[in-house]
């Protein structure tokens, strides 16, 4: 079977999909990808049997730039003639199918998260519950990652329940990030990874770290992720302050995930948040957003806590009390945590299920 998998970021597929585009290659499919290149172009090369670069903006609105991307995508499907396509991320997922839809060419959508589109009512909900309906009228199935994207489509007439599957996410390879050891320092290291924008919870965790640092120097916040222009000014101003500490987007993540006692994501909304699980994986307690894509990954109380959605105050008082946890609670948490996400978020396991699917 020819399979061509379209999404906006070569990196996003290197980072979160190689093991599908290998497992896939494995067991003897062609596999052409087209994407976006955000990086780990001459990795994807060696996993497929073609890349293709897609001219995509991941946010822009240009009508011009638009039409030229779908365009692009309709020219790769007709000269392809893919016998299955599989889609990741908005634009993909929209263009993608209403133009497989309109050529007859099966496909399976994936839906990683609802962005800020669904957040508020408004004609841009509107216009993307439209634009949904008619991408997602002839595909075979929708993949979720959290049951409540999943049901926001149900209700929103979107889709039929029949043609949707929830996934645990993308999954966690546990070979590369393994369990690593509880920091027996003295000190307590708080660590953020994700997109420095407000939808992240990065304001309730800086106002958060504002107020610990005071009560206790011997409290770390370390700040991992690309950041956005309006966060430049206010990150600079709370590391002259001494309260937190930005490294910036990463490459390798897992030596700050080792050094750190904690991982907190007070998001807003996600698909099912990738960094929980890496984090989770490597041992590491975890404070999060009581909202389906964070709250799956934590047993509240036995592997972290969970907080109210924007509610700087509620992520105070769980911080505050982690902090004033025993040693080895606080290890013992980090470990029950690897083992809940290796038990239930494996990649293998949603691979092979994605797969079974797929091939249905």
């Amino acid at each position: 079977m020819k399979i061509l998998i379209i999404s906006n970021s070569s990196s996003g597929l290197f980072g979160f999909r190689k093991a599908l585009i290998e497992a896939l290659s494995n067991i003897g499919h062609k596999v052409i990808l087209l994407t976006r290149f955000s990086g780990k172009e001459k990795e994807l090369k060696t996993m497929c049997d073609e890349l293709i670069e897609l001219p995509m903006e991941r946010r822009g609105k240009s009508f011009f730039k638009e039409t030229s991307c779908y365009k692009r995508i309709s020219s790769i499907l007709d000269l392809k003639n893919p016998d299955m396509v599989i889609t990741y991320t908005i634009k993909p997922n929209l263009y993608a199918g209403i133009l497989c839809a309109k050529k007859k060419i099966p496909y399976c959508v994936n839906i990683t998260g609802l962005g800020t589109a669904f957040q508020n009512d408004g004609m841009t909900k509107k216009t993307i519950i439209l634009l949904y309906k008619k991408a997602l009228k002839r595909v075979k199935t929708v993949f979720f990652e959290n049951p409540e994207n999943r049901d926001i489509f149900l209700n929103n007439g979107i889709i039929t329940k029949d043609k949707t599957h929830v996934l645990n996410g993308a999954g966690v390879n546990i070979k590369e990030y393994p369990f690593k050891p509880y920091p027996k320092n003295t000190e307590t290291r708080f660590l953020f990874i994700g997109r420095v924008m407000k939808e992240k919870g990065i304001d309730e965790f800086l106002t958060v770290a504002k107020r610990i640092k005071q009560e206790n120097e011997n409290t770390f916040f370390d700040i991992l992720g690309v950041m956005e222009d309006n966060y430049r000014d206010v990150i600079a101003s709370y590391e002259a302050e001494g309260i937190v500490k930005y490294h910036g987007l990463q490459e390798d993540v897992r030596p700050f995930i080792e050094k750190s006692h904690c991982f907190v994501l007070p998001s807003y909304h996600e698909g099912m948040a990738n960094t929980l699980l890496e984090c989770g994986a490597m041992g590491r307690p975890l404070i999060t957003s009581n909202i389906h894509g964070c709250l799956e990954a934590v047993m509240d109380g036995e592997t972290g806590y969970l907080c109210k959605v924007k509610d700087a105050d509620d992520l105070y008082e769980k911080m505050k009390k982690f902090i004033g946890l025993p040693y080895e609670k606080k290890e013992e948490m980090g470990r029950l945590s690897h083992e809940y996400i290796a038990k239930v978020f494996d990649k293998r396991k949603v691979v092979e299920e994605t797969i079974s699917v797929i091939m249905k």
